[in-house]
């Protein structure tokens, strides 16, 4: 029963990723990313800007408040934190 590790990779499902701004960094570890989405409306055909808040995981603390940010989401890592950050697209000023 021996198996090369290289031969049995299991192919992982494709994860979402969106891109957000960070809206809080007071927290160790984790940011709050708002992500904006654009509707349109289906009686009144307007299109309608809506956003959700996120809270993903930044292992190093590298991204703070107005950076542009890509999250992937990931297995739960506590009750509210669902998302990671994969990369800081744009800084601050």
């Amino acid at each position: 029963m021996t198996e090369n590790k290289e031969e049995t990779t299991v192919e992982r499902n494709k994860r979402k990723t969106v891109q957000g701004i960070v809206v809080s960094d007071k927290m160790n570890k984790t940011r709050v990313v708002s992500v904006e989405r654009v509707i349109k409306h289906p009686f009144y055909k307007k299109t309608q800007r809506r956003h959700s808040k996120f809270y993903a995981h930044d292992e190093a603390n590298e991204s703070f408040t107005g950076d542009l940010v890509e999250i992937m989401s990931t297995k739960p890592q506590s009750k509210l934190k669902k998302w990671r950050i994969t990369r800081i697209i744009t800084k601050a000023k």
